[in-house]
């Protein structure tokens, strides 16, 4: 009868972080359920960093709560460093150790570690075990950093563009990866300037932007936001969409993205498609490729921000 399985994995509530003048987190709230994969995105200079390096208890907050497993990352980070892994971009790696002795050194302090092998297996470091450190590949150190925060089992890992660098066979083996580990109920946090890592790997998604919280929800729920879906179609540059709006219900957008290429967004049933190709036929005009889309997640994120997702 214990009601902690059910509590978030993280809890921030109302975090500021300061950096002189300059406020990097504005209040900025966020939930992470256990066992699933939590994506966090947003444009450089959200604030999105800054948070999980507060999370993993490496900055100080100025203001709010913070609990990381239940506890304070900054006055329990002993008792929450064991049950807590962290992919480090660089740093905090000795550069002449060679790759596979630091895996299995970091291996052999947990108990209950990931296997070594197959780690280092399923994530292509079979050529590099016995090179040092700093004459792997930036991809190598990458992926060798993966199988560093990973392999002690943590309760919860924070990935901070795993991918990032990688060839597209080494991105989707990180990918089978951390399905891997989600499935054995490992709750993973997951920063990423890929918009279809966010969208195949994540259970949840937070949009972070000005320091602040500004949407999440499962993709799919962010996803049907706004308008249910999108009509696009092409045809000849110019079409007078004032006049196809006037034909369409009131609530609906027309746009030209590209010359002759058209996006129609709103309520996308039947009797708007058939409005559609009668408006088009009455003007004349052929509508190729028509299809009808759901939003993607990069559509919500460039609608929300402003900005386009970038490394």
């Amino acid at each position: 009868m214990h009601d902690e399985p059910a509590a978030p994995a993280v809890q921030v509530t109302g975090l500021v972080k300061r950096y002189g003048a300059k406020t990097a987190v504005h209040g900025l709230d966020l939930a992470v359920a256990r066992g699933g994969v939590t994506a966090v995105l947003g444009p450089n200079g959200a604030g999105k960093t800054t948070t999980i390096e507060v999370c993993e208890g490496y900055r100080r907050p100025d203001e709010g709560s913070v609990r990381v497993l239940g506890l304070d990352p900054v006055t329990q980070g002993a008792a929450l460093r064991p049950r807590i892994g962290v992919m480090l971009q660089s740093g905090g790696v000795y550069p002449g150790a060679r790759a596979e002795e630091m895996l299995r050194h970091t291996a052999a302090l947990h108990a209950h570690p990931v296997s070594p092998d197959l780690l280092i297996e399923r994530l292509g470091l079979e050529s590099c075990g016995r090179t040092p450190y700093r004459r792997l590949s930036g991809g190598q150190q990458q992926r060798l950093a993966l199988a560093m925060a990973v392999v002690g089992r943590p309760e919860l890992v924070f990935l901070d563009e795993p991918t990032a660098g990688l060839d597209p066979q080494a991105r989707h083996a990180t990918w089978d990866l951390v399905r891997e580990l989600r499935a054995d109920g490992m709750t993973v946090v997951l920063t990423t300037h890929f918009m279809d890592e966010a969208e195949q790997l994540a259970d949840q998604v937070v949009i972070i932007d000005g320091g602040r919280t500004i949407a999440a929800g499962t993709p799919d729920e962010l996803c049907r936001g706004g308008a249910e879906n999108t009509l696009r179609f092409s045809g000849r540059p110019g079409l007078d969409l004032a006049s196809l709006l006037n034909a369409l219900p009131a609530d609906s957008l027309a746009a030209e993205l590209t010359p002759g290429m058209y996006r129609i967004e709103g309520k996308i049933n039947p009797q708007l498609l058939a409005t559609v190709t009668s408006w088009c036929a009455q003007h004349g005009v052929m509508p190729d490729h028509l299809a009808v889309e759901r939003r993607t997640l990069e559509d919500v994120f460039l609608e929300l921000t402003g900005k386009e997702l970038r490394a």
